[in-house]
């Protein structure tokens, strides 16, 4: 992740965010799944697991849009999935936040309790069409920032 040094004197902003679909659609996965009925299980885990990454990215995009960084977002979807855009979403677990633990820090922070969101004894989120995310917009914020 990248943030600016105090020392520079430049404001830097990181927003944090929990998103969910809420405890039906697991409920209602789970219900498929007890009855053999894979395939459509496999469609509605699918489905809400990328409607919650939707939710995350609609958030991202209004806080880009917020801190009027947005008119710089790439004009077309591919452009778009490539991170045409300035800043990241960073997701416990993943290599910039490998720690899951940390977690907890964040929901002691926004309380995400208040939309349905429970943190497992593993760290995990319930329910799991859910996502949580440190959002940093400085310029070389990347996912993957080789030279």
């Amino acid at each position: 992740m990248a943030l600016r040094p105090v020392e520079s004197g430049e404001r830097d902003v990181i927003g944090f965010s929990t998103v969910t679909m809420g405890p039906r659609v697991a409920q209602r996965a789970a219900e498929l799944f007890a009855s053999d009925r894979y395939t459509d299980y496999l469609y509605l885990h699918g489905l809400g697991v990328e409607m919650a990454e939707a939710m995350a990215e609609y958030f991202h995009k209004r806080i880009r849009t917020e801190l009027g960084i947005a008119g710089a977002d790439a004009d077309t979807p591919e452009a778009l999935f490539r991170q045409g855009y300035q800043g990241s979403r960073y997701s416990f677990g993943y290599a910039a936040c490998p720690n899951l633990e940390d977690r907890q820090q964040l929901f002691e922070l926004l309380d995400p309790r208040r939309i349905g969101l429970e943190l497992s004894e593993e760290f995990q989120l319930h329910p799991e069409q859910s996502t949580d995310a440190l959002i940093v917009h400085h310029p070389e914020a990347k996912y993957f920032n080789a030279r």
